[in-house]
């Protein structure tokens, strides 16, 4: 856990740019859709929802590389950024194992070992407060 407490720095950065990597949604929602899911899907609509989902996912992204240096805000930050992909990781698993084979799957590797590491240093950050 100590490791983890004193690399959060690099781990939020880190984070932050493979997060910020959704921004191709935001700029190309049918290539985004393609590349993360193998699907693509037409419409006015979709190109608002998949360019909104890009977005937000991008601006996650920016506080998660806010948060690197600023530690006030870490808790806070890693609580949004963390809750963002639990529920992107339920949902592709709500739909089996359909994704998986995608580079969704992959996004769900990645997002579930940041959800641990942001995890283990909230507690670690309870804990020290706790303590002191």
């Amino acid at each position: 856990m100590r490791w983890i407490m004193t690399k959060m720095k690099w781990i939020m950065l880190v984070s932050g740019l493979l997060t910020c990597s959704m921004i191709m949604a935001a700029i190309d929602p049918q290539s985004a859709l393609q590349s993360t899911f193998g699907e693509t899907m037409s419409g006015p609509l979709v190109e608002v929802v998949v360019r909104n989902w890009g977005a937000l996912i991008t601006l996650i992204g920016i506080l998660l590389l806010y948060g690197a240096w600023n530690v006030a805000q870490r808790p806070l930050i890693l609580l949004i950024a963390g809750s963002s992909k639990l529920v992107f990781i339920g949902l592709v698993l709500a739909q089996g194992s359909r994704y998986l084979s995608q580079q969704a799957g992959i996004a769900i590797a990645i997002d579930s070992v940041m959800v641990i590491l942001f995890g283990i240093y909230l507690l670690g950050v309870r804990q020290n407060k706790i303590v002191n």
